[in-house]
């Protein structure tokens, strides 16, 4: 009887840990479900980052190639930079039409297109053609996915755009070490573009497939107040101290991308280290970016401008000894330092670009802000290309020096005047 009744308790137990448990479970895979967007939208941000990194290791090798300059090669990046910058504000303004969802799948689906075109390209002008595509079908993601993620993400949009940089990139770090690994296999670099482009479309149908029913009623009705007046963009240009953070956000953006660029061929040619050494460093640059967690608190502890400040003066210190290095470890140390310096500038920086805007112009200006970071970021690879082809690589780098120190040179004046 005793063991009848403790069977009897035992099921009832085990039925009421159930009724406690199985909740639990199902809110669980409901939050691991909600996770699908967040996912898809990271991993489409880390192949078009792939896409655009898998570029520069491969220089050395187009120039053989194609028998192009280095002036060629920065026109090449360069193209792909002003097709991602164009499309800032028409990719915007085609999702307030139609929605996130078809724009970044479209997007998708240009980007795999070109990576396709990188496949089959048997000439320079193809080649040109191809990427200048990437830049046009990348272009369409990133300002749409952040109008998609902070309104399925309303609680935590920090946390979701967060989560989706650090994913992308991871982009850049992967693409230099796939591409050293393609050529020491002797394998043909184009295979990389074609494994690219059938994973893009594969995971664009999934984000189309997946993302579209979750999204309904989510995403923010188009605002039909009227736009304000052009001459309110330019009153906000027209605050000395906002102008000359610009200038900073702009210089900033400009080295970024000359470095990104030509940092493997500068390590090849001027530091003498061979193809994979150089690759393998320049995933080191993109992996310290995971700085950025750390820099933007303690900027919002201690100060964006002296955070700022700081990173900026750890990368013109890390260009300038860059420079005169030599050494495999010194070079090591060094472009990593470069790349905390880089990396951690951004979350400083775009946090007082945003404190610096007034509501009611916040969004065209930081488009016009943002576009104009892109089109000097377009500009750099093409003359650091066209600097090493009529002097060399240190002129080159030390131009790109030269601009950290003149964005530096400003936050400490903005400093001061605070």
């Amino acid at each position: 009887m005793a063991a009848v009744a403790a069977g009897a308790a035992s099921a009832a137990w085990d039925r009421s840990e159930a009724a406690v448990v199985a909740p639990r479970l199902a809110d669980v895979r409901s939050q691991v479900r909600a996770l699908d967007v967040l996912a898809l939208t990271a991993l489409l941000w880390f192949l078009a980052k792939f896409l655009r990194y898998a570029l520069p290791p491969l220089f050395e090798t187009f120039r053989g190639d194609y028998g192009v300059s280095n002036t060629q090669l920065g026109l090449l990046f360069t193209g792909l930079m002003l097709g991602y910058g164009l499309m800032q504000f028409p990719s915007g303004a085609l999702a307030d039409r139609v929605g996130t969802v078809r724009v970044i799948t479209g997007g998708a689906v240009v980007a795999a297109v070109a990576a396709l075109l990188l496949f089959v390209s048997t000439g320079f002008p193809g080649l040109v053609a191809a990427v200048v595509l990437v830049g046009i079908g990348t272009g369409a993601h990133k300002t749409v996915a952040i109008t998609l993620l902070t309104s399925v993400y309303a609680e935590h949009p920090g946390r979701a755009l967060g989560a989706m940089d650090t994913v992308g990139e991871l982009g850049g770090v992967v693409a230099p070490a796939v591409v050293v690994a393609v050529l020491s296999a002797a394998v043909d670099w184009e295979y990389v573009f074609l494994a690219a482009a059938v994973v893009a479309l594969a995971t664009a149908a999934a984000f189309r497939a997946r993302v579209a029913s979750k999204i309904e009623g989510t995403e923010a009705e188009t605002d039909t107040e009227e736009s304000p007046e052009s001459t309110a963009y330019a009153a906000a240009f027209a605050e000395p101290k906002f102008l000359a953070f610009v200038a900073v956000a702009v210089l900033v953006s400009f080295t970024q991308n000359g470095i990104t660029a030509f940092l493997p061929l500068y390590l090849t040619a001027k530091a003498g280290l061979s193809t994979s050494a150089a690759g393998l460093l320049y995933s080191v640059f993109f992996a310290v970016s995971v700085v950025q967690m750390a820099t933007g608190e303690l900027a919002d502890r201690f100060g964006r401008l002296r955070i700022v400040a700081l990173t900026l003066a750890l990368a013109a210190a890390s260009l300038g000894a860059l420079l005169v290095a030599a050494e495999w470890a010194v070079l090591a140390g060094l472009v990593a330092t470069l790349g905390v310096g880089m990396h951690g500038t951004r979350p400083g920086r775009d946090a007082h670009l945003v404190a610096s805007i007034p509501d009611d112009v916040a969004g065209g200006t930081l488009g016009i802000v943002r576009t104009a970071m892109l089109l000097a970021g377009g500009v750099a690879p093409a003359l650091v290309g066209y600097l090493s082809d009529i002097a060399d690589f240190v002129v080159a780098f030390g131009t790109l020096a030269a601009a950290v120190v003149v964005a530096l040179v400003l936050v400490i004046l903005l400093l001061v005047g605070e």
